[in-house]
């Protein structure tokens, strides 16, 4: 185990372990600490606290001090310089006709280098434009391609919840979403519907998922045939939430010459009151309609649209 303080460099930016070098830093205190890029200006977000060796990073740089007032106005006329940074790039951007949108720009505290953020749909040649920046700022110049998740991230926004977006107000990292969460969830599988002001996913589908995950083991699927108190049947509807399973009750087996003929009336059971017939290695059918004979399968399609 060793001793870390975790640093802080962006609002819900992420968090980096330092060396505290036998000292002590208060939560949210500010710091001067030495990174790959130089020294940076940051924010203790996580106090002292002992972790393996596994989770560090080696090698692992010490917090060189705290920051002082000669220190925080340093890096408050860094914040300030980025307005007219954005504006020259932006001038220089439109002078060689560069097909990349400009995001934000970044001073190294030490003013050492200058970092400037864009998108672009592809690859672009920004070698004259380097040149260029070279001249007027007269540093070190990286211009760095990022995507869209970044970009909200980094220019922040209100969600379709009405709140500013996560990414920018509190979430340190991005986690891998799937269209199978929304599925899980059953939302609507429209993109304008489950996807941010990014155009990717939400990140919040992902929130409830392990919730929804637990209470759908055991649950069947739309189509599948399940053993009740009253015979068998085909499930029309499967809340997970309600832990409620809607089904009509198969009256006659399927034959060669004629499909199942199921009932019209509608029966509700939960989960402890139904039996699966049959399951894959995880559990869950994989493909719900794929023992359904096609008469059957358009009924039940009919049913769930209504």
């Amino acid at each position: 185990m060793i001793d870390v303080v975790g640093v802080r460099f962006k609002n819900a930016g992420k968090v980096y372990y330092f060396d505290p070098d036998e000292k002590d830093f208060t939560l949210g205190s500010n710091v001067i600490v030495e990174t790959a890029r130089g020294m940076e200006f940051g924010t203790v977000a996580m106090e002292k606290k002992a972790v393996s060796q596994s989770s560090i990073v080696q090698p692992l740089k010490k917090i060189v001090r705290h920051a002082d007032d000669k220190d925080v106005l340093q890096y408050k006329e860094n914040l300030k310089k980025k307005e007219k940074a954005i504006e020259l790039c932006q001038e220089k951007i439109d002078k060689h006709g560069l097909d990349m949108k400009l995001i934000d720009v970044e001073y190294t505290f030490d003013n050492s280098k200058i970092i400037f953020y864009f998108t672009a749909d592809g690859r672009v040649d920004f070698r004259e434009l380097v040149k260029d920046l070279a001249g007027v700022f007269r540093m070190r110049i990286e211009l760095r391609q990022i995507g869209v998740r970044d970009e909200a991230k980094m220019l922040g926004g209100i969600g379709a919840c009405g709140r500013s977006l996560c990414c920018s107000s509190w979430l340190a990292d991005f986690e891998p979403v799937s269209i199978k969460m929304a599925k899980v969830q059953n939302l609507s599988l429209n993109p304008t519907k489950i996807s941010g002001i990014c155009g990717r996913l939400m990140c919040c589908l992902k929130y409830e998922n392990d919730t929804y995950m637990q209470l759908r083991k055991g649950m069947p699927y739309p189509g599948e045939r399940i053993s009740t108190p009253e015979g068998h049947a085909l499930v029309i509807e499967s809340n997970i939430l309600e832990n409620k399973i809607k089904v009509r009750l198969i009256l006659e087996e399927r034959r060669e010459d004629k499909p199942e003929k199921v009932s019209t009336e509608v029966y509700v059971y939960n989960k402890k009151e139904i039996k699966r017939f049959s399951k894959d290695k995880n559990g869950d059918k994989e493909d719900i309609f794929e023992d359904i004979d096609a008469d059957t399968l358009d009924e039940i399609k009919v049913l769930l649209k209504d």
